[in-house]
């Protein structure tokens, strides 16, 4: 019995890393996808909408989405814009990302990994843009809400995806540390249910000298 169970774990560590390799492959796609899909749409837009800064605006969603093509030399939706804090913005974001990854390397569920590639595919995106265009990233998505004066700042397909990616990162983690909470709260609630049954279900104990007048009784 001991041999098949043995054969039977290893198996089971097969199956496991055959599927954890499957899931890098997976992040991997995602985020060639999301480069291919971001540098796509930017070359459209530098194509049809430029010059940037003064070409036409294109609605999508009346005036509260459009279309307008500006090069932004900043970084994600223009922060710190021409400003050394970006370079350490960007190789912070990269080393995080990058040590988080590495930890979880041929493990972890599919959802983190998918999560992780868009995040890495985003910021790729974002960096190959300004390897190829002198420094800055072409952002084209513009949302507004005219009634308030509401301007959101302009941003593309990278950045859309690097927020999205962080935002489920935070999602996941805070609600799987909350139910990880809640597994160790009931685990130790049902342990002190089940000491307090057999404090009340055990039979008292007589003490020895009451004991011994019985024997000699």
């Amino acid at each position: 019995m001991y041999v098949p169970n043995r054969h039977k774990k290893k198996e089971e560590k097969i199956v496991l890393a055959r599927r954890a390799r499957l899931y890098d492959a997976l992040a991997l796609l995602t985020v060639f996808v999301v480069i291919a899909l971001d540098q796509w749409t930017k070359s459209l837009v530098v194509q049809y909408l430029s010059p940037a800064d003064s070409g036409p605006i294109v609605p999508l969603i009346g005036q509260y989405l459009s279309l307008y093509y500006i090069q932004n030399r900043g970084a994600a939706f223009g922060l710190f814009a021409n400003n050394v804090a970006l370079a350490v913005l960007i190789g912070a974001a990269i080393c995080v990302v990058t040590y988080l990854y590495a930890r979880m390397f041929n493990t972890g569920p599919l959802a983190y990994k998918m999560i992780f590639g868009m995040i890495i595919g985003g910021a790729a995106g974002n960096l190959l843009d300004r390897a190829i265009r002198g420094g800055y990233v072409v952002d084209f998505i513009w949302f507004r809400i005219p009634e308030i004066g509401y301007r959101f700042a302009i941003f593309n397909l990278a950045d859309a995806s690097i927020s999205v990616g962080v935002f489920l990162l935070f999602v996941f983690i805070l609600f799987g540390g909350l139910h990880r909470t809640e597994a160790v709260d009931n685990k130790d609630t049902s342990e002190s249910d089940k000491d307090t049954l057999k404090k009340t279900v055990s039979p008292p104990q007589q003490s020895g000298p009451l004991r011994s007048r019985e024997q000699d009784a």
